[in-house]
């Protein structure tokens, strides 16, 4: 097997890690501790300040 193809394998297994890292830190960005999601509580507490 000729380095190209070693470093072409390397090249995208880490491309592919690096993927999942960044999509599954932005998607555990969007819940707090207990499961809920940010975005959705700020407009909760938005329309309890309205009423």
């Amino acid at each position: 097997m000729p380095i190209g193809d070693i470093l072409y394998i390397i090249a995208a297994v880490l491309f592919s890690i690096m993927t999942f890292a960044i999509i599954r830190g932005n998607f555990q960005r969007k819940f707090d501790e207990n499961g809920h999601r940010h975005d959705l509580k700020k407009k909760e507490i938005k329309k309890d300040k309205e009423s």
